[in-house]
């Protein structure tokens, strides 16, 4: 029985799971206080900090580091790579140090996991992170050449859940040609074809269905326009595409919980700006369909928003359902798909790549 410790850092918390091979025998949340982080000019500063909290509840909780076989860390912001589980290397835990490709908290997760598994004299690990990219030549094309389509999105739970839909179908994932939306914070619409992402919007810099917070696309000129008019500093421009869109910018919340308290007690506004994000959701799905040729095995609905199953979860099966069957996987634990990440490679069931 391979034992597995799993790192995933957040931007206010760091998530810890200790799984034995594919079964969970402890999950933790460790809540950061915001004025501590503000202490660190940078994500990297806070290395020794989210370390040492990390060590400390291992230590409470009376589990002996040296009882992993591996680590896991959740992947940062790196060089565009397939899909997979990753031996940490030298080169990726520079690019991460210095935040080549971006800083993210996530970007410690390798960092950690290594550091640890040195400790101990195992391997450590990351799976599917941000920037998997398996796109096709043709998606990437933009309709500008200074421009080009990226694949940034929530790879580790669409990967997961598409897994898991594949063994729910008694089929093998690389055989099915499925879509899968994850609706969170971001939403991402991914077109899996026998196996690899081949489209996807690009969850996190302003392209697909607009969601609790991100505006999605935007119609270009009026975007230009409100550059240029002087009203906003090029960081408030950023936080109107990321962090005040979406349901923030029409209803002041990204509480999807609380936009239906306000449809069910009548608001025609809340209902209205919401039915914009299904139907907007739904769009994807229908591009995402046309990208496989209309020749879709399944549909999954999963992240948090899946959860809401009064409004968003029923009308867009009653929308796409003609497409393909539609399954719901709520939520995204990301701490289960990188702990299976892990199993699967020491039960020699998939190779780990070398980054």
């Amino acid at each position: 029985m391979y034992k597995i410790l799993v790192i995933n850092p957040g931007s206010t918390s760091t998530k810890i799971a200790v799984y034995e091979d594919e079964n969970q025998r402890l999950k933790k949340v460790i809540d950061h206080d915001v004025n501590e982080l503000k202490k660190y000019k940078s994500v990297a500063d806070q290395y020794e900090f989210r370390k040492n909290t990390i060590l400390q509840f291992l230590n409470e909780e009376g589990i002996n580091l040296h009882s992993f076989s591996a680590i896991i860390g959740r992947g940062g912001l790196l060089r565009p790579i397939p899909s997979g589980t990753y031996e940490i290397t030298d080169q990726m835990l520079e690019e991460l140090r210095s935040a080549k490709y971006g800083e993210h908290e996530s970007n410690l997760g390798a960092l950690i996991a290594n550091e640890l598994a040195k400790q101990i004299g195992v391997k450590a690990y990351i799976a599917d992170p941000v920037v998997v990219d398996e796109m096709e030549d043709i998606a990437r094309i933009s309709g500008h050449s200074l421009f080009q389509r990226k694949s940034i999105f929530h790879a580790l739970n669409q990967k997961a859940v598409a897994r898991s839909l594949s063994e729910k179908l008694g089929r093998n994932y690389q055989d099915l040609n499925l879509i899968v939306v994850h609706m969170g914070g971001g939403i991402s619409v991914g077109a899996h074809k026998k196996g690899r992402v081949v489209d996807v919007n690009n969850a996190l810099d302003g392209d697909g269905p607009f969601t609790p917070e991100r505006s999605g696309t935007l119609p270009l000129v009026g975007f230009i326009d409100l550059c240029y008019s002087g009203k906003y500093s090029e960081d408030e421009i950023r936080k109107l595409i990321k962090g005040n869109g979406g349901l923030i910018a029409y209803l002041g919340t990204n509480d999807v919980r609380e936009v239906v308290k306000r449809i069910k007690s009548g608001d025609k506004e809340a209902e209205l700006v919401y039915s914009g994000l299904i139907h907007q959701i739904v769009k994807w799905i229908g591009k995402m369909s046309a990208v496989l040729n209309f020749d879709v095995d399944a549909i999954a609905l999963t992240g948090g928003m899946a959860y809401e199953n009064e409004f968003l979860v029923p009308q867009i099966k009653e929308k796409v359902s003609f497409i393909a069957p539609v399954y719901v996987f709520p939520g995204g634990d990301e701490e289960k798909a990188l702990a299976l990440a892990a199993v699967r490679v020491l039960k020699k069931e998939e190779q780990a790549k070398m980054y």
